[in-house]
Protein backbone atom coordinates (compact mmCIF):
# COMPACT_ATOMS: atom_id res chain seq x y z
CA UNK A 1 0.00 0.00 0.00
CA UNK A 2 2.67 2.31 0.40
CA UNK A 3 4.95 1.39 -1.85
CA UNK A 4 1.85 2.09 -4.08
CA UNK A 5 1.27 6.09 -2.99
CA UNK A 6 5.15 6.26 -3.47
CA UNK A 7 4.70 5.57 -7.31
CA UNK A 8 1.90 7.73 -7.82
CA UNK A 9 3.56 10.41 -6.00
CA UNK A 10 5.87 11.20 -8.71
CA UNK A 11 3.71 11.02 -11.48
CA UNK A 12 0.94 13.41 -8.94
CA UNK A 13 3.91 16.16 -8.93
CA UNK A 14 4.37 15.70 -12.38
CA UNK A 15 1.26 16.62 -13.11
CA UNK A 16 0.79 19.58 -11.04
CA UNK A 17 3.95 21.12 -12.23
CA UNK A 18 2.80 21.00 -16.10
CA UNK A 19 -1.04 22.41 -15.32
CA UNK A 20 1.30 25.20 -13.22
CA UNK A 21 3.15 25.59 -16.62
CA UNK A 22 -0.05 25.96 -18.31
CA UNK A 23 -1.30 28.61 -16.11
CA UNK A 24 1.70 30.34 -16.12
CA UNK A 25 1.95 30.36 -20.05
CA UNK A 26 -1.48 31.29 -20.77
CA UNK A 27 -1.20 33.76 -17.64
CA UNK A 28 1.68 35.06 -19.63
CA UNK A 29 -0.30 35.05 -23.01
CA UNK A 30 -3.07 37.06 -21.38
CA UNK A 31 -0.73 40.03 -20.25
CA UNK A 32 0.69 40.21 -23.65
CA UNK A 33 -2.49 40.70 -25.36
CA UNK A 34 -3.49 43.36 -22.40
CA UNK A 35 -0.25 44.82 -22.80
CA UNK A 36 -1.38 45.10 -26.43
CA UNK A 37 -4.55 46.64 -25.78
CA UNK A 38 -3.03 49.47 -23.59
CA UNK A 39 -0.11 50.37 -25.86
CA UNK A 40 -0.46 51.60 -29.34
CA UNK A 41 2.54 50.17 -32.04
CA UNK A 42 3.15 53.16 -33.77
CA UNK A 43 3.08 57.15 -33.10
CA UNK A 44 -0.04 59.34 -33.40
CA UNK A 45 0.39 60.19 -37.20
CA UNK A 46 -2.36 59.95 -40.07
CA UNK A 47 -2.84 56.64 -42.09
CA UNK A 48 -1.24 56.88 -45.51
CA UNK A 49 1.33 59.96 -44.22
CA UNK A 50 4.26 58.47 -45.68
CA UNK A 51 2.77 58.05 -49.04
CA UNK A 52 4.14 60.57 -52.31
CA UNK A 53 0.09 60.38 -53.09
CA UNK A 54 -1.51 63.48 -52.38
CA UNK A 55 -5.08 62.17 -52.50
CA UNK A 56 -4.10 58.95 -50.89
CA UNK A 57 -3.16 60.89 -47.45
CA UNK A 58 -6.47 62.57 -47.42
CA UNK A 59 -8.50 59.63 -48.42
CA UNK A 60 -8.59 58.04 -44.36
CA UNK A 61 -9.93 61.63 -43.42
CA UNK A 62 -12.87 61.48 -46.58
CA UNK A 63 -13.67 58.12 -45.56
CA UNK A 64 -14.24 58.86 -42.01
CA UNK A 65 -15.87 62.43 -42.61
CA UNK A 66 -18.34 60.81 -44.59
CA UNK A 67 -19.19 57.77 -42.09
CA UNK A 68 -19.60 59.88 -39.64
CA UNK A 69 -22.35 62.30 -41.79
CA UNK A 70 -24.28 59.31 -42.43
CA UNK A 71 -24.05 57.01 -39.34
CA UNK A 72 -24.65 59.69 -36.86
CA UNK A 73 -28.16 60.35 -37.94
CA UNK A 74 -29.04 56.87 -39.52
CA UNK A 75 -27.88 55.41 -36.09
CA UNK A 76 -30.01 57.96 -33.88
CA UNK A 77 -33.23 57.40 -36.06
CA UNK A 78 -32.92 53.60 -35.43
CA UNK A 79 -32.47 53.72 -31.94
CA UNK A 80 -35.39 56.53 -31.99
CA UNK A 81 -37.89 54.55 -33.63
CA UNK A 82 -37.22 50.99 -33.59
CA UNK A 83 -35.69 50.67 -30.14
CA UNK A 84 -38.12 54.04 -28.07
CA UNK A 85 -35.32 55.54 -27.13
CA UNK A 86 -35.39 59.57 -26.55
CA UNK A 87 -34.22 61.67 -29.32
CA UNK A 88 -31.67 62.78 -26.86
CA UNK A 89 -30.67 59.95 -25.51
CA UNK A 90 -30.67 58.20 -28.95
CA UNK A 91 -28.32 61.41 -30.76
CA UNK A 92 -26.16 61.29 -27.89
CA UNK A 93 -25.20 57.12 -28.35
CA UNK A 94 -25.13 57.51 -32.17
CA UNK A 95 -22.29 60.52 -31.42
CA UNK A 96 -20.30 58.06 -28.89
CA UNK A 97 -20.51 55.25 -31.14
CA UNK A 98 -19.78 56.84 -34.59
CA UNK A 99 -18.03 60.35 -34.03
CA UNK A 100 -14.91 57.81 -32.80
CA UNK A 101 -14.08 57.21 -36.57
CA UNK A 102 -12.48 60.63 -36.82
CA UNK A 103 -10.08 59.67 -34.25
CA UNK A 104 -9.33 56.35 -35.88
CA UNK A 105 -7.39 57.97 -38.79
CA UNK A 106 -4.78 59.25 -36.49
CA UNK A 107 -5.45 56.76 -33.21
CA UNK A 108 -7.46 53.97 -34.03
CA UNK A 109 -6.44 51.74 -30.97
CA UNK A 110 -7.72 54.86 -28.26
CA UNK A 111 -10.85 55.21 -30.81
CA UNK A 112 -11.39 51.27 -30.55
CA UNK A 113 -11.87 51.82 -26.71
CA UNK A 114 -14.50 54.88 -27.06
CA UNK A 115 -16.24 52.71 -29.90
CA UNK A 116 -16.41 49.44 -28.66
CA UNK A 117 -17.50 51.13 -24.76
CA UNK A 118 -20.02 52.89 -26.35
CA UNK A 119 -21.44 50.06 -28.10
CA UNK A 120 -21.89 47.66 -24.71
CA UNK A 121 -23.55 50.38 -23.33
CA UNK A 122 -26.05 51.18 -25.99
CA UNK A 123 -26.60 47.23 -26.59
CA UNK A 124 -27.51 47.25 -22.49
CA UNK A 125 -29.74 50.49 -23.13
CA UNK A 126 -31.82 48.51 -25.44
CA UNK A 127 -32.18 45.68 -23.98
CA UNK A 128 -35.72 45.69 -22.46
CA UNK A 129 -38.43 43.62 -22.10
CA UNK A 130 -40.35 43.99 -25.56
CA UNK A 131 -37.19 42.62 -27.15
CA UNK A 132 -37.03 39.42 -25.22
CA UNK A 133 -40.98 39.19 -26.09
CA UNK A 134 -41.63 40.43 -29.41
CA UNK A 135 -45.14 41.57 -30.69
CA UNK A 136 -46.27 38.32 -32.51
CA UNK A 137 -45.94 39.40 -36.36
CA UNK A 138 -43.09 42.06 -36.40
CA UNK A 139 -39.25 41.44 -37.10
CA UNK A 140 -37.67 40.15 -34.59
CA UNK A 141 -35.10 43.06 -33.22
CA UNK A 142 -31.48 43.03 -33.99
CA UNK A 143 -29.49 43.08 -31.16
CA UNK A 144 -26.39 43.59 -29.73
CA UNK A 145 -24.86 45.04 -32.20
CA UNK A 146 -26.89 47.42 -34.93
CA UNK A 147 -26.48 47.79 -38.60
CA UNK A 148 -24.76 51.09 -38.46
CA UNK A 149 -22.31 50.41 -36.21
CA UNK A 150 -21.56 47.53 -37.40
CA UNK A 151 -20.23 49.37 -40.42
CA UNK A 152 -18.93 51.91 -38.52
CA UNK A 153 -16.64 48.85 -36.75
CA UNK A 154 -15.36 47.34 -39.64
CA UNK A 155 -13.99 50.79 -40.66
CA UNK A 156 -12.69 51.34 -37.51
CA UNK A 157 -10.66 47.33 -37.85
CA UNK A 158 -9.59 48.13 -41.56
CA UNK A 159 -7.70 51.64 -39.57
CA UNK A 160 -6.47 49.37 -36.77
CA UNK A 161 -5.34 46.13 -39.16
CA UNK A 162 -3.29 48.94 -40.85
CA UNK A 163 -1.42 50.13 -37.96
CA UNK A 164 -1.27 48.06 -35.17
CA UNK A 165 0.80 44.74 -34.09
CA UNK A 166 -0.52 41.27 -34.71
CA UNK A 167 -0.65 40.82 -30.95
CA UNK A 168 -3.04 44.24 -30.78
CA UNK A 169 -5.15 43.08 -33.71
CA UNK A 170 -5.59 39.58 -32.20
CA UNK A 171 -6.66 40.78 -28.28
CA UNK A 172 -8.87 43.68 -30.35
CA UNK A 173 -10.25 40.77 -32.08
CA UNK A 174 -11.14 38.29 -29.08
CA UNK A 175 -12.47 41.20 -27.01
CA UNK A 176 -15.16 41.60 -29.77
CA UNK A 177 -15.94 38.27 -30.12
CA UNK A 178 -16.04 38.12 -26.06
CA UNK A 179 -18.43 40.92 -25.92
CA UNK A 180 -20.88 39.72 -28.30
CA UNK A 181 -21.33 36.56 -26.61
CA UNK A 182 -21.01 38.00 -23.24
CA UNK A 183 -23.86 40.33 -24.35
CA UNK A 184 -25.74 37.21 -25.63
CA UNK A 185 -26.29 35.14 -23.05
CA UNK A 186 -29.59 34.99 -21.54
CA UNK A 187 -31.08 36.55 -24.06
CA UNK A 188 -34.16 35.48 -25.91
CA UNK A 189 -33.28 33.53 -29.20
CA UNK A 190 -36.03 35.14 -30.88
CA UNK A 191 -33.43 38.64 -31.31
CA UNK A 192 -32.06 38.44 -34.75
CA UNK A 193 -28.29 38.03 -32.73
CA UNK A 194 -25.51 39.76 -34.87
CA UNK A 195 -22.61 39.30 -32.11
CA UNK A 196 -21.34 36.23 -34.26
CA UNK A 197 -22.00 37.92 -37.55
CA UNK A 198 -19.71 41.23 -36.25
CA UNK A 199 -16.90 38.77 -34.81
CA UNK A 200 -16.72 36.78 -38.69
CA UNK A 201 -16.45 40.15 -40.50
CA UNK A 202 -14.04 41.42 -37.96
CA UNK A 203 -11.88 38.99 -37.91
CA UNK A 204 -11.81 39.08 -42.00
CA UNK A 205 -11.33 42.78 -42.45
CA UNK A 206 -8.60 42.25 -39.51
CA UNK A 207 -6.72 39.26 -41.11
CA UNK A 208 -6.77 40.93 -44.78
CA UNK A 209 -5.81 44.56 -43.31
CA UNK A 210 -3.00 43.29 -41.38
CA UNK A 211 -1.97 40.84 -44.20
CA UNK A 212 -1.61 44.24 -46.65
CA UNK A 213 -0.01 46.39 -43.43
CA UNK A 214 2.82 43.36 -42.92
CA UNK A 215 2.89 43.36 -46.81
CA UNK A 216 4.22 47.35 -47.34
CA UNK A 217 6.12 46.87 -43.88
CA UNK A 218 8.19 44.18 -45.95
CA UNK A 219 8.52 46.69 -49.25
CA UNK A 220 9.85 48.99 -47.03
CA UNK A 221 12.50 47.43 -45.42
CA UNK A 222 13.72 46.22 -48.38
CA UNK A 223 13.85 49.30 -49.88
CA UNK A 224 15.67 51.12 -46.91
CA UNK A 225 18.12 48.25 -46.97
CA UNK A 226 18.40 48.38 -51.16
CA UNK A 227 19.13 52.31 -50.08
CA UNK A 228 21.99 51.50 -47.12
CA UNK A 229 23.41 48.72 -49.57
CA UNK A 230 23.68 51.32 -52.63
CA UNK A 231 25.34 53.88 -50.04
CA UNK A 232 27.83 51.14 -48.46
CA UNK A 233 28.57 49.95 -52.62
CA UNK A 234 29.30 53.74 -53.51
CA UNK A 235 31.45 54.62 -49.59
CA UNK A 236 33.43 50.70 -50.72
CA UNK A 237 34.10 52.13 -54.38
CA UNK A 238 35.38 55.31 -52.71
CA UNK A 239 37.16 53.29 -50.26
CA UNK A 240 38.80 51.03 -53.32
CA UNK A 241 40.11 53.88 -55.32
CA UNK A 242 41.73 55.81 -52.44
CA UNK A 243 43.57 52.59 -51.95
CA UNK A 244 44.70 51.90 -55.23
CA UNK A 245 45.53 55.91 -55.25
CA UNK A 246 47.63 55.12 -52.29
CA UNK A 247 49.54 52.35 -53.16
CA UNK A 248 51.00 54.19 -56.58
CA UNK A 249 51.59 57.15 -54.51
CA UNK A 250 53.57 55.24 -52.10
CA UNK A 251 54.93 53.52 -55.22
CA UNK A 252 56.29 57.12 -56.56
CA UNK A 253 57.30 57.92 -52.99
CA UNK A 254 59.26 55.19 -52.75
CA UNK A 255 61.28 55.68 -55.93
CA UNK A 256 62.25 59.04 -54.80
CA UNK A 257 63.39 57.77 -51.41
CA UNK A 258 65.52 55.36 -53.25
CA UNK A 259 67.11 58.01 -55.24
CA UNK A 260 68.17 59.92 -52.15
CA UNK A 261 69.56 57.15 -50.17
CA UNK A 262 71.91 56.28 -53.33
CA UNK A 263 73.01 59.63 -53.54
CA UNK A 264 73.44 60.18 -50.32
CA UNK A 265 75.69 57.15 -50.13
CA UNK A 266 77.34 57.94 -53.20
CA UNK A 267 78.32 61.38 -52.50
CA UNK A 268 81.45 61.34 -50.46
CA UNK A 269 82.90 59.19 -53.48
CA UNK A 270 81.22 61.74 -56.38
CA UNK A 271 82.46 64.37 -54.62
CA UNK A 272 86.29 65.12 -53.12
CA UNK A 273 87.92 66.24 -49.95
CA UNK A 274 84.25 66.64 -48.52
CA UNK A 275 85.08 67.45 -44.39
CA UNK A 276 84.10 64.67 -41.94
CA UNK A 277 81.17 66.56 -40.57
CA UNK A 278 79.46 66.46 -43.97
CA UNK A 279 80.40 63.11 -44.76
CA UNK A 280 78.39 61.92 -41.58
CA UNK A 281 75.58 64.10 -42.30
CA UNK A 282 75.19 62.16 -45.73
CA UNK A 283 75.49 58.69 -43.92
CA UNK A 284 72.75 59.96 -41.81
CA UNK A 285 70.49 61.65 -44.31
CA UNK A 286 71.20 57.75 -46.16
CA UNK A 287 70.53 55.93 -42.88
CA UNK A 288 67.13 57.90 -42.40
CA UNK A 289 66.28 57.26 -45.97
CA UNK A 290 66.65 53.64 -45.70
CA UNK A 291 64.56 53.50 -42.42
CA UNK A 292 61.76 55.55 -43.90
CA UNK A 293 61.48 53.42 -47.45
CA UNK A 294 61.84 50.31 -45.32
CA UNK A 295 58.53 51.44 -43.09
CA UNK A 296 57.29 52.49 -46.86
CA UNK A 297 57.74 48.93 -48.38
CA UNK A 298 56.19 47.39 -45.08
CA UNK A 299 53.10 49.88 -45.49
CA UNK A 300 52.76 48.95 -49.58
CA UNK A 301 52.52 45.39 -48.38
CA UNK A 302 49.47 45.92 -46.32
CA UNK A 303 48.09 47.85 -48.48
CA UNK A 304 49.06 45.67 -51.25
CA UNK A 305 46.75 42.23 -51.55
CA UNK A 306 47.28 38.96 -53.23
CA UNK A 307 45.28 39.64 -55.93
CA UNK A 308 46.93 42.84 -56.60
CA UNK A 309 50.71 41.49 -57.15
CA UNK A 310 50.58 42.59 -60.61
CA UNK A 311 50.54 46.08 -59.54
CA UNK A 312 54.07 46.22 -58.40
CA UNK A 313 55.30 47.35 -61.92
CA UNK A 314 56.20 50.95 -63.07
CA UNK A 315 53.65 52.98 -63.30
CA UNK A 316 52.45 54.50 -66.13
CA UNK A 317 52.17 58.24 -67.60
CA UNK A 318 51.04 60.61 -70.36
CA UNK A 319 53.69 59.14 -72.27
CA UNK A 320 51.72 55.96 -72.82
CA UNK A 321 48.64 57.94 -73.80
CA UNK A 322 49.23 57.17 -77.44
CA UNK A 323 49.39 53.56 -76.77
CA UNK A 324 45.62 53.77 -74.83
CA UNK A 325 44.60 55.74 -78.05
CA UNK A 326 46.21 52.71 -80.17
CA UNK A 327 44.26 49.93 -78.15
CA UNK A 328 41.35 52.44 -78.42
CA UNK A 329 41.31 52.41 -82.47
CA UNK A 330 41.88 48.48 -82.51
CA UNK A 331 38.89 48.41 -80.18
CA UNK A 332 36.53 49.64 -83.07
CA UNK A 333 36.50 53.70 -81.51
CA UNK A 334 37.69 56.18 -84.02
CA UNK A 335 39.94 58.04 -82.13
CA UNK A 336 42.11 60.92 -82.62
CA UNK A 337 44.73 62.21 -80.44
CA UNK A 338 46.18 65.98 -80.38
CA UNK A 339 49.01 67.00 -77.90
CA UNK A 340 50.17 70.64 -77.93
CA UNK A 341 53.32 71.66 -78.33
CA UNK A 342 53.65 73.41 -74.96
CA UNK A 343 53.34 70.05 -73.37
CA UNK A 344 56.53 68.25 -74.78
CA UNK A 345 58.31 71.65 -73.39
CA UNK A 346 56.71 71.45 -69.87
CA UNK A 347 59.77 68.78 -68.90
CA UNK A 348 59.18 65.95 -66.44
CA UNK A 349 55.59 66.14 -64.95
CA UNK A 350 54.91 65.74 -61.35
CA UNK A 351 54.71 62.10 -60.64
CA UNK A 352 51.21 62.39 -59.48
CA UNK A 353 50.03 64.57 -62.50
CA UNK A 354 51.59 62.40 -64.60
CA UNK A 355 49.50 59.17 -63.09
CA UNK A 356 46.57 61.10 -62.71
CA UNK A 357 46.28 61.95 -66.45
CA UNK A 358 47.05 58.49 -67.85
CA UNK A 359 44.51 57.32 -65.97
CA UNK A 360 41.60 59.82 -66.75
CA UNK A 361 42.02 59.44 -70.04
CA UNK A 362 42.63 55.41 -69.51
CA UNK A 363 38.94 55.33 -67.37
CA UNK A 364 37.05 58.17 -70.29
CA UNK A 365 38.06 56.07 -73.31
CA UNK A 366 37.05 52.72 -71.62
CA UNK A 367 33.76 54.16 -70.92
CA UNK A 368 33.51 55.19 -74.36
CA UNK A 369 34.36 51.62 -75.56
CA UNK A 370 31.24 50.74 -73.14
CA UNK A 371 28.98 52.78 -73.22
CA UNK A 372 28.99 54.66 -76.79
CA UNK A 373 30.46 51.92 -79.54
CA UNK A 374 31.40 53.54 -82.93
CA UNK A 375 31.52 57.22 -81.03
CA UNK A 376 34.39 59.17 -82.47
CA UNK A 377 36.09 60.45 -79.75
CA UNK A 378 38.83 63.17 -79.45
CA UNK A 379 41.33 63.43 -77.09
CA UNK A 380 43.86 66.96 -76.34
CA UNK A 381 46.63 67.28 -73.96
CA UNK A 382 47.63 71.21 -73.44
CA UNK A 383 49.77 73.38 -71.22
CA UNK A 384 48.58 76.80 -69.75
CA UNK A 385 51.18 78.68 -68.48
CA UNK A 386 49.53 81.38 -65.94
CA UNK A 387 49.09 79.24 -63.73
CA UNK A 388 51.11 76.49 -64.40
CA UNK A 389 48.55 73.43 -65.33
CA UNK A 390 47.50 70.60 -67.84
CA UNK A 391 44.06 70.49 -69.24
CA UNK A 392 43.11 66.92 -70.02
CA UNK A 393 40.21 66.61 -72.44
CA UNK A 394 38.12 63.75 -73.71
CA UNK A 395 34.93 64.12 -75.91
CA UNK A 396 32.74 61.45 -77.57
CA UNK A 397 29.84 61.50 -79.71
CA UNK A 398 26.97 59.30 -79.83
CA UNK A 399 27.36 55.95 -80.54
CA UNK A 400 27.19 54.79 -84.34
CA UNK A 401 28.94 51.17 -84.98
CA UNK A 402 27.75 47.91 -84.53
CA UNK A 403 26.29 47.07 -82.09
CA UNK A 404 24.60 50.87 -81.67
CA UNK A 405 23.85 49.55 -77.76
CA UNK A 406 25.81 50.50 -75.33
CA UNK A 407 27.70 47.05 -74.26
CA UNK A 408 26.51 47.98 -70.63
CA UNK A 409 23.66 49.96 -69.84
CA UNK A 410 24.67 50.87 -65.86
CA UNK A 411 28.10 51.23 -64.02
CA UNK A 412 29.17 50.68 -60.64
CA UNK A 413 30.68 54.21 -60.28
CA UNK A 414 34.29 53.26 -60.24
CA UNK A 415 35.02 55.68 -62.72
CA UNK A 416 34.08 58.75 -62.13
CA UNK A 417 34.71 58.28 -58.46
CA UNK A 418 38.08 57.55 -59.09
CA UNK A 419 38.90 60.16 -61.39
CA UNK A 420 37.06 62.59 -59.12
CA UNK A 421 39.62 61.37 -55.95
CA UNK A 422 42.35 61.64 -58.46
CA UNK A 423 42.49 65.22 -59.32
CA UNK A 424 41.65 66.27 -55.78
CA UNK A 425 44.49 64.32 -54.73
CA UNK A 426 46.61 67.53 -57.07
CA UNK A 427 44.31 69.92 -56.41
CA UNK A 428 43.00 70.05 -59.68
CA UNK A 429 39.20 70.42 -61.02
CA UNK A 430 37.42 67.95 -63.22
CA UNK A 431 34.41 68.89 -65.30
CA UNK A 432 32.48 66.12 -66.50
CA UNK A 433 28.33 65.40 -68.86
CA UNK A 434 26.58 64.78 -71.44
CA UNK A 435 26.50 66.46 -74.96
CA UNK A 436 23.33 67.61 -76.40
CA UNK A 437 24.53 65.43 -79.53
CA UNK A 438 24.68 62.63 -77.12
CA UNK A 439 27.71 62.35 -76.56
CA UNK A 440 30.10 63.10 -73.61
CA UNK A 441 32.63 65.23 -72.31
CA UNK A 442 35.62 64.75 -69.69
CA UNK A 443 37.52 68.15 -68.80
CA UNK A 444 40.48 67.82 -65.75
CA UNK A 445 43.10 70.93 -65.26
CA UNK A 446 45.84 69.23 -63.42
CA UNK A 447 47.83 72.15 -61.57
CA UNK A 448 51.89 71.74 -61.75
CA UNK A 449 52.56 73.87 -58.60
CA UNK A 450 52.69 73.87 -54.88
CA UNK A 451 51.74 69.72 -55.59
CA UNK A 452 53.34 67.53 -52.48
CA UNK A 453 53.94 64.43 -52.46
CA UNK A 454 52.78 62.49 -49.75
CA UNK A 455 55.11 61.18 -47.20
Amino acid sequence: MSSTSSANAPSANASSTAHQGLFTAARRQVGALFRALMTPSYPATPLFSQSPRRWLRRLPYGVAIVLTTVLVPASAQVLSNDYGESGESATLLAFAQTTPLLLAVTRPLQAWWITIISDVIGALMILNPGMQRPIPGMEPPIWPWLPAGIVGYLFLMLALALRESRPTLVAVWLVTGGAGLALSTGVDNQVDNTGVLLFVLSGVVLLIGGALRERGDVQRRLAEQETISEAERAHRTLLEERTRIARELHDVVAHHMSVITVQADSAPYRIGGLPPDAEREFGSIAATARESLAEMRRLLGVLRSEETRGERAPQPGLHQVPQLVEATVRAGIPTELTVADDVAGLGPLPQAVDLSAYRIVQEALANVVRHAPGAATRVSVSAAADPPALTVLIVNGPATGVPTTPLETTGTGHGLVGMVERVRLVDGMLDTGPLPDGGFRVAARLPLVDIEEPS
